[in-house]
């Protein structure tokens, strides 16, 4: 099964906000300290993952934004 960015992203974002709430609660320090570690780990390779990902588009800068027509001015 291959892990896309998004994967990385959510895993890191859940695992970073548990952290937060578990140091919050006054939980041991040791749990606390691995779950740091991990995160941090898992955030470096989500930003790896993210920046070497092979994504293609067909888009460029002259169709403008999604939610913007190019050439309509207001």
């Amino acid at each position: 099964m291959k892990i896309t960015g998004i994967t990385f992203l959510v895993i890191t974002s859940v695992i970073l906000l548990l952290l937060t709430i578990l140091a919050s609660t006054g939980i041991g320090f040791a749990p606390v300290f691995y779950l740091m570690i991990a995160g941090q780990i898992l955030f470096f390779l989500t930003v790896y993952k993210v920046l070497t990902d092979d994504y293609k588009t067909s888009k460029t800068f002259k169709d403008g934004y999604e939610d913007h027509t190019p050439g309509l001015d207001e």
